[in-house]
């Protein structure tokens, strides 16, 4: 189907009469309803001042007016009164510099050895000869072994065959024995002290 002149006026004299694009495609024939749409907006004909299909003449009655409610006027807000400016005496207090945080830490490349840890050497030599008694009577357990009410300190090198855990009872609520919460869980005040 292809669109003639003819077929084009017939479409704007029923699209200007209130035809649906539905009805048009009928008497048109050969067409579909979303092919008139199409047709209607590129002639630029999609602007109807109304939705409805127009009335006929003798069928026309006179609206009936309904007298529209007095809506009260709105009582008109008071100005506010305008804040006074303040002196420049009164002005902010300039921000104090915030300090700046530590550095971090740099960051150790993997396969090189870790520099001595600063835990390691604030260990009280009481508490250092405290632990060496204990892991001498250590039940060196293997990490299958252990269970929540062994010890788990771990004492040399995971990656060789002297690895081993400590094993002995734990302390209520702490994952190691008395010996090895004495240096894992030391006051912050005995640390602090320690750094100066």
């Amino acid at each position: 189907m292809s669109w003639t002149d003819e077929r084009v006026e017939l479409l704007k004299k029923m699209w200007a009469e209130g035809q649906s694009a539905s009805q048009i495609a009928k008497e048109l024939g050969g067409v579909t309803r979303n092919a008139v749409i199409g047709k209607v907006h590129r002639l630029g004909l999609s602007n109807r001042t109304t939705g409805a299909a127009p009335v006929k003449a003798e069928a026309k009655e006179k609206p009936i007016e309904t007298p529209k409610p007095e809506v009260a006027a709105k009582p008109k807000p008071e100005p506010r009164p305008e804040p006074a400016p303040r002196p420049a005496a009164e002005a902010k207090p300039a921000a104090e510099p915030r300090p700046m945080p530590p550095a971090r830490k740099q960051i150790i490349p993997a396969g090189q050895p870790l520099p001595p840890q600063p835990s390691a050497n604030e260990i009280s030599p009481e508490a250092l000869a405290k632990v060496s008694e204990v892991e001498k009577k250590a039940k060196k357990l293997t990490l299958m072994e252990l269970t929540e009410r062994t010890c788990k300190w771990p004492v040399g090198d995971p990656a060789t065959d002297d690895f081993w855990f400590c094993g002995l009872p734990t302390q209520a609520g702490k994952p190691y024995c008395e010996a090895h919460v004495g240096v894992a869980f030391q006051p912050m005040s005995t640390r602090r002290d320690r750094r100066r």
